[in-house]
């Protein structure tokens, strides 16, 4: 039996979002939530709900402010928390954002950014001699469409999704050569949304346009594995942990965009349980499987969590190698348009103090829930696990 590259199943991350908007504006969650300024009593808070392992980012733009000069600054506090804390961390190394002189586009970025990424394995290894882990790239498959189908972000192109994803997947392979020629113990773990797409009611997908957005979401993970277009580089090698993003919106209809709806009853019947899309996303790529985001907002937060669950538990009894569930954003995160929204959406609400600082409020009925499905997961994994290190 494998050990878990995780120090505990639930994990917590911290949104982390980097980019420039559509007017141009810098976004740093991190500095937004003052994750930055407090990490050390987050990663200690998280302890407190049983979370060892957290998802959290280095922000490029900081750190290469003169190309290939390279300034970990903004990185140290955090390794120092984590250090302090017993805390593991899953290093996004790039959630969207890229510095200003940077162009996704050219021949030269995949370069550019193993650059980086080796710089950044370096730093790390040298400050901790525990087995890192990284995503070199947060949801390449949602980045090349906001970014250059639809026009939502830097560098805000349309059409170009799919030329985008072929230098990202680029990108990710280059990356994770150069950090494995850093630290071969590396664990690379992905983050893509896992979605499933269905026609309208009463049509039929008779030009498989439903069909065919469903199958795109496999398309990253076969191009950086190499079994789609391995003139991109990608190898097996390039991936250890299939991390999917789950939320209530991941299903809908095409054409038209129309979601299913999670929360009413009956459900539709078109909706399909999340277990389901686990297996098959296990007995697609066989290796081992991460919830790499999964939350909801406001009052329905412990109803999402305890239905997750549910499907977690019978992912595991189905013999899925289900590895972790990351709670995103384990504290809450404002609106990447609208700073003054705040979602509600975290194990920890933030409520501004009079002297600007954002105080951590616990989501009480949220936690309650967790701890109850936290054992409830515990139990499950003992049964499966017990068997399976028993060589029976």
């Amino acid at each position: 039996m494998a050990r878990s590259p995780f120090r505990s199943f639930w994990l917590g991350g911290f949104e982390s979002a980097t980019h420039l908007t559509v007017c141009g504006e810098r976004l740093d969650l991190l500095d937004a939530t003052q994750h930055d300024r407090f990490v050390a009593a987050d990663y200690a808070r998280v302890r407190t709900v049983g979370i060892h392992t957290v998802r959290d980012t280095m922000r490029w733009h900081l750190i290469e402010r003169n190309p290939g000069q390279f300034d970990f600054s903004s990185v140290t506090p955090f390794l120092d928390a984590s250090h302090a804390q017993g805390v593991q961390v899953i290093w996004d190394l790039l959630h969207y954002g890229v510095p200003c002189d940077v162009d996704l586009f050219s021949p030269t970025f995949p370069d550019r950014f193993a650059a980086f990424a080796g710089a950044a394995a370096r730093y790390v290894r040298d400050w901790s001699s525990d087995a890192p882990c990284y995503t070199p790239i947060n949801e390449v498959s949602f980045l090349s469409w906001a970014a250059a189908e639809v026009g939502w972000m830097h560098p805000c192109a349309y059409g170009r999704g799919l030329e985008l994803k072929r230098q990202l997947v680029r990108a990710w392979v280059a990356a994770a050569a150069a950090i494995r020629a850093v630290d071969a113990r590396a664990c690379l773990v992905s983050a893509e949304p896992l979605i499933h797409v269905v026609p309208p009611l009463g049509v039929e997908d008779d030009g498989g346009h439903a069909a065919a957005k469903r199958a795109s979401q496999w398309e990253a993970w076969d191009m950086i594995t190499g079994v789609r277009e391995p003139e991109l580089g990608g190898s097996a090698a390039a991936l250890d942990v299939i991390g999917v993003n789950f939320y209530h919106d991941n299903q809908w209809e095409a054409p038209g965009g129309e979601k299913i709806a999670w929360h009413l009853q009956p459900r539709d019947s078109r909706w399909v349980p999340l277990h389901q899309l686990l297996v098959e996303t296990w007995t697609r790529y066989g290796r081992p499987l991460c919830i790499a985001e999964t939350s909801h907002v406001g009052v329905g937060r412990a109803e999402w969590i305890r239905e997750i669950t549910d499907e977690v538990c019978l992912a595991l009894r189905s013999g899925v190698p289900l590895e972790g569930v990351c709670l995103y954003p384990i504290i809450d995160r404002c609106d990447w348009n609208d700073p003054s929204h705040w979602h509600n959406s975290g194990l920890w609400d933030l409520v501004r103090q009079p002297d600007g600082t954002w105080r951590r409020d616990l989501c009480v009925g949220y936690a309650e829930e967790l701890a109850r499905c936290q054992q409830r997961v515990h139990q499950v994994r003992e049964a499966v696990l017990a068997p399976q290190a028993c060589g029976r």
